[in-house]
């Protein structure tokens, strides 16, 4: 979707710079929703198989997502500090 909507904006932008906004802003909100409808599927889904293993336990099922939660936090910030190391050595080889 992102690669046909850049498509497509390079394309309107030949018409104008409001257009051009126009359809990338829509496709960023297409791909925006796309993105949390998908983390929201996916909590659902680990929930559930959470919700099986658990049983009634309800405490370790919440703690359980808590830490599922706090993984995905701390990967996100993993990568982006790890994303700058890469381009500051990217900027001394060069």
């Amino acid at each position: 979707i992102a690669t046909y909507a850049n498509a497509r904006t390079t394309l309107e932008a030949r018409k104008g710079v409001g257009k051009a906004f126009i359809t990338a802003f829509r496709s960023g909100a297409v791909m925006g929703f796309l993105l949390a409808a998908n983390g929201l599927l996916v909590l659902y889904i680990s929930i559930n198989v959470f919700k099986i293993y658990y049983g009634d336990d309800w405490e370790g099922l919440f703690e359980a997502i808590t830490g599922y939660g706090l993984g995905g936090s701390a990967m996100a910030l993993f990568g982006r500090v790890s994303g700058g190391i890469y381009t500051k050595a990217a900027d001394v080889g060069g």
